[in-house]
């Protein structure tokens, strides 16, 4: 992992780098912390080629409430963490800034394992809601799967902060009939 990446294992609360940053980073790892599901990824589609702008597209969930966007992007990746900021523009009030993208294979060939780690900052919006930086990461052979689950992850640990209390539910049900 990179200097800037959340750092997991045992700490002692003095070397505990989430503590001496001055703007916290919310998350780590996710065997020893239990992340809150507020956003539950129902699907997603990308779409990419060598002489085409790629596109995803994703449907994302809430308790009742459903959100859905497609997105242009560069690659396969930027399209869906687009599809889904415009998803969920009517939840964050613009869209979160991503300060660090990581991807580290977990074995040798091209079927291994792919560990994507993420560290993302709320929206330029005023007040509490607009300060922090939270830490999401996802695991699997699918290296867009994790880093599309690994984004909804940090995601979640920024709208479970006390701040971001009934956003999903103000943002209304977009769910179809």
């Amino acid at each position: 992992m990179s200097d800037n990446s959340p750092r997991t294992g045992s700490r002692s609360p003095q070397s505990d780098p989430r503590r001496a940053a001055p703007r916290p980073i919310h998350g780590g790892d996710p065997m020893t912390e239990a992340a809150p599901e507020t956003l539950h990824l129902a699907r997603w589609t990308a779409t990419s080629g060598s002489n085409a702008r790629s596109r995803g597209a994703v449907v994302i969930a809430a308790g009742d409430h459903e959100w859905r966007a497609s997105s242009d992007g560069i690659g396969a990746i930027d399209a869906l963490y687009r599809a889904v900021d415009q998803a969920l523009a009517g939840v964050l009030a613009g869209h979160p800034r991503l300060l660090a993208y990581d991807i580290h294979a977990l074995g040798e060939g091209t079927d291994t394992i792919g560990a994507v780690s993420v560290r993302i900052a709320p929206p330029d919006v005023g007040g509490k809601r607009g300060t922090g930086e939270y830490a999401g990461e996802a695991r699997g052979p699918n290296i867009i799967a994790a880093s599309i689950e690994a984004y909804v992850a940090a995601l979640n640990l920024m709208l479970a902060e006390a701040h971001w209390a009934g956003a999903t539910e103000a943002a209304g049900n977009q769910r179809g009939a």
